[in-house]
């Protein structure tokens, strides 16, 4: 049986309860297997997953690339009922540096008609800048897409990290469908603000890093070795005493997974899913293993009292480290 749909908020798509965040298989987490990439986006398109993620700058240009293909391979039914969400703005240079964020209305433009290409696409199902650009008012940038809607090339408006009243002017000018935001049991910053104001405008959450990149999947221990190039090198939550305490808290959650007899993974990801019909976790599966034990926390139900055992467990703000490192904390309108 397909998984019952959540809605994007009260403006965008029905999607799977469940979407699946391609960027690990291009980018940021080291070297991945291409054949087992796709495989896996078959995988989740045949249990019933509809909302594909991706952005334009993974591995400039690759997970769009292999999006394509994984899509063009699939068969017809599961193609024509996946959703592609699309990140845009960030520059790269040839060395895979990050030079900033453009958000000018010809760029948005421009980006678009790359994506398109690369996708093998006629529109984007929802499209957003990944980091606003501080030189451009938000207004503009979204009429922009709100013109790409227009022209057909574009479905709906997302928005990506942004704070409360950058998303009050950002729905001034168009509908927007939801925010991609990071939200998990260690990430919880939006429930001050941030999701009030979505539930009060009616946008919806795809709520991305539900388990902090893997450090609350169960999977992760001290002595991981991480590949040249992998993200969490540099994150402050994988350092020294950062990751001791923080893995301290994965062994909490563990024995009320045990308990349960589920995984660790799963009880992070139903957690998420328990916060209201609104959020649509993604889930970074690059394998699918990986993705069939994210699947199992769609039958997963948190009664309240397991519900209060996991706030015990790791309550709010409990984490060490902040989710980026300093510089990159700077760029998210979110955390200001």
């Amino acid at each position: 049986m397909a998984p019952t749909p959540r809605p994007l908020g009260t403006t965008g798509p029905l999607v799977s309860p469940l979407g699946l965040g391609c960027m690990g298989m291009s980018a940021l987490y080291g070297e991945a297997d291409r054949a087992e990439s796709i495989a896996t986006v078959h995988a989740a398109l045949d249990a019933g997953v509809t909302l594909l993620d991706t952005g334009d700058f993974y591995g400039m240009g690759h997970n769009e690339l292999l999006v394509n293909e994984a899509l063009r391979s699939a068969p017809s039914a599961a193609r024509e009922k996946a959703l592609v969400s699309v990140k845009f703005g960030a520059l790269r240079d040839a060395d895979g540096g990050w030079s900033g964020v453009d958000g000018r209305p010809a760029a948005v433009k421009n980006f678009a008609a790359y994506s398109l290409q690369r996708l093998g696409r006629d529109h984007i199902d929802i499209y957003r800048i990944a980091r606003i650009d501080p030189g451009v008012p938000i207004e503009e940038t979204v009429g922009a897409i709100a013109e790409l809607i227009e022209a057909g090339h574009v479905r709906h408006v997302g928005l990506s990290e942004v704070g409360a009243d950058t998303i009050r002017r950002a729905a001034s000018v168009a509908p927007i469908a939801d925010l991609q935001i990071e939200y998990s049991l260690i990430s919880r910053g939006i429930e001050d603000e941030i999701l009030p104001t979505t539930r009060e405008l009616g946008i919806g959450i795809t709520a991305y890093g539900v388990l902090s990149r893997g450090l609350i999947s169960g999977h992760f221990s001290h002595d991981r070795e991480l590949a040249p190039g992998d993200f969490r090198g540099m994150s402050p939550r994988f350092q020294g005493e950062n990751l001791r305490h923080n893995l301290d808290l994965v062994e909490q959650l563990r024995k009320i997974a045990e308990q349960k007899g589920i995984t660790v993974a799963q009880t992070a990801i139903a957690w998420v899913l328990s916060r209201g019909e609104d959020i649509v976790p993604l889930v970074g599966a690059r394998r699918r293993d990986r993705l069939t034990e994210a699947l199992g926390a769609l039958d997963v139900t948190l009664d309240a009292g397991e519900l209060a055992a996991i706030e015990e467990a790791v309550p709010a703000g409990a984490a060490a480290g902040a989710r980026y490192p300093e510089a990159q904390m700077a760029h998210l309108d979110s955390e200001h």
